[in-house]
């Protein structure tokens, strides 16, 4: 088994995708309960990044190109393909597309690496614009687990012609929640939320609606988290860096395992 210590750090993306209508809130998925990283609860769409969001001929495929930095380009086309493979929704799109675009035979292909999700760009004659995510936050997983993480968090607005759908395989629910509530059925154990998501979700109900939270994420300077472990009286805490906006964290680390 890898040491958690020296096991490799691999970039990843997430995205919290916000809507306002009826109400103030975010997208989330809830995990199949076979898949191993957080099984059975609900999450933000993302994951790892796949040799094909590096692909160069994105330049041509993409809005906001030089406005974002190089290494930024990969993690939010990835990003882009995960919200689409989990909840079919194309984001950064530029005009209102065709429903079959987004049909889940599409979205499958494209999860299991039989249809590049640059191509389905390029078929759809389609432009995504890069600049339409905002860095939310940055989590690296700490030396707690055999897989560790380097994740990108970034804010969006749900694209009003489409509608998000599970993929089935991933995830088996896709669901629109006021961030304070999905705050709450976390903290009442009415859902399962993993630390991480919890803390975004406490940082996103801060907000009043998708223009302030953007908005907010745009001022607020990017502290890279990475939570450490602390023995205290009370027991062993994770614990956030006070300057990364969270305010003073101290979880308990049998809460965070469990």
């Amino acid at each position: 088994m890898t040491d958690p210590a020296f096991a490799p750090i691999l970039p990843a993306a997430t995205i919290l995708v916000l809507r306002d209508a009826p109400q103030f809130e975010v997208l989330m998925v809830q995990r199949h309960h076979q898949i191993e990283f957080a099984s059975g609860a609900l999450v933000f769409p993302g994951g790892k990044t796949h040799e094909g969001d590096h692909d160069p001929a994105w330049e041509g495929a993409c809005l906001g190109w030089d406005e974002v930095e190089p290494e930024q380009r990969a993690l939010r086309i990835a990003a882009m393909r995960e919200v689409f493979e989990e909840a079919g929704l194309l984001l950064g799109a530029t005009r209102p597309l065709d429903p079959s675009a987004c049909e889940l035979s599409v979205r499958q292909a494209v999860d299991r690496g039989e249809l590049a999700f640059l191509k389905v760009v390029q078929d759809l004659g389609e432009k995504v614009d890069l600049t339409a995510l905002t860095a939310f936050a940055r989590w690296i997983t700490p030396p707690l687990t055999p897989k560790r993480y380097d994740t990108w968090f970034y804010v969006a607005r749900a694209p009003a012609d489409q509608l998000a759908l599970c993929d089935g395989r991933e995830t088996v629910d896709a669901v629109w929640i006021p961030p304070a509530e999905a705050v709450r059925m976390a903290l009442s154990g009415e859902r399962k939320v993993v630390f991480p998501t919890r803390m975004n979700l406490q940082l996103l109900a801060e907000a009043s609606d998708s223009e302030d939270a953007i908005s907010r994420a745009k001022a607020r300077r990017l502290v890279t988290v990475q939570p450490q472990v602390q023995e205290r009286a009370e027991g062993r805490v994770l614990v956030l860096p006070t300057d990364a906006g969270y305010g003073e964290v101290a979880e308990p680390l049998s809460r965070v395992m469990g």
